[in-house]
């Protein structure tokens, strides 16, 4: 059996502790360190993971030995710097998307990365969700026929803001939900129909000082479109994935715990949605993917290329900066962006 990988897990809140922790022991890594400055995050590390070592912040973390990865589960607006530290370090890299908070400081990272042939890649862990799976599954059979639209949901009924840092800061230090969910939509479009050529969007900010509510229409190089809506405020949620063609309609209501607007279209056991053509509907079997994010990422590392065994092109994280930096100019002008003016 070979001897498990040892990782450093940087912050420790919802992110690091919630999401990122389970899917790592899941995957079969071992956490050797955590760092983190919270007396109470503390405890709960300590709790957690009694063998590993607890550190107050990322320099500390990076002094640990022996590390073979470190993970950035950090607020979105210190990625920048915690990336140049951990490149610099030369410790194999996995940052929670959105990598940076906007497409220069992306490139920056990914260009310094390179250069010090430090392996990173990006937490874009959705592209594994079985509607996306199964998405890909009925385009590549031709099930849907020719492309109309891809519609892409993620929408919550959240009018009272949460007193955390994602709806207590501004958008350039990493706060609103454009960034968050955002990031999400745009990278499960750009993996099923290639790179975004112009972008049309309107963003608001109601409830928090960054942005609660953004709708972007996306012009892919190949010719798609895809709709990509996110909000804290939706009292009645749409379906969370649409995806229509000439032959038919993949459609997903359901999404962990996040209400389901259309109890009737409720998936079937097994299946993960519906092909519907009219008063025909066919329940879709649910795909599932053959490894995880993390198992994919610990057959990188024991590669002997690890970043091009990567799961995530951070180059892939990039372009979404880019079409996210270009929804906002289009929602200041209420015109549509060509993504190379964002350049």
């Amino acid at each position: 059996m070979a001897q498990r990988l040892r990782v450093a897990l940087a912050g420790y809140g919802m992110a690091g502790r919630g999401i990122h922790r389970p899917q790592l022991v899941a995957a079969g890594f071992e956490i050797a360190a955590i760092s983190t400055s919270s007396p109470a995050r503390i405890e709960q590390a300590r709790s957690d993971e009694p063998a590993a070592q607890i550190v107050p912040d990322l320099d500390a973390l990076l002094e640990v030995p022996d590390l073979d990865l470190v993970v950035l589960a950090t607020p979105s607006g210190a990625h920048a710097h915690h990336l140049a530290a951990a490149v610099a370090a030369g410790v194999p890299t996995v940052v929670d998307k959105p990598m940076t908070v906007d497409a220069p400081s992306a490139r920056k990272a990914v260009d310094a990365a390179a250069q010090a042939a430090t392996p990173l890649t990006v937490f874009q862990n959705r592209r594994w969700d079985p509607p996306h799976l199964a998405a890909r599954k009925l385009l590549d059979e031709g099930l849907l026929g020719d492309l109309v639209r891809y519609e892409f949901r993620w929408e919550r009924w959240r009018p009272e803001p949460e007193q955390r840092w994602r709806e207590q800061v501004t958008a350039a230090e990493g706060g609103g939900l454009l960034l968050d969910l955002g990031t999400h939509l745009v990278d499960s479009a750009v993996d099923l129909f290639g790179p975004v050529r112009s972008v049309f969007a309107t963003v608001d900010a109601h409830t928090t000082v960054a942005e609660d509510a953004a709708v972007l229409v996306c012009r892919h190089a190949g010719g798609a479109v895809s709709e990509l809506t996110t909000t804290s405020l939706a009292g009645a949620p749409g379906p969370r994935l649409r995806v229509t063609g000439t032959r038919g309609t993949f459609l997903v209501t359901e999404f962990e715990s996040e209400p389901n607007g259309f109890p009737g279209f409720s998936a079937e056991p097994g299946c993960v949605g519906w092909l519907v053509r009219g008063d025909e509907r066919t329940p879709v079997a649910t795909v599932r993917a053959e490894r995880t994010f993390y198992e994919q990422v610990a057959i990188a590392l024991r590669s002997n290329d690890i970043q091009a065994a990567l799961p995530v092109d951070p180059w892939d994280a990039v372009h979404t900066a880019e079409v996210i930096d270009a929804a906002r100019a289009s929602a200041r002008s209420w015109q549509a962006v060509d993504i190379s003016a964002c350049g």
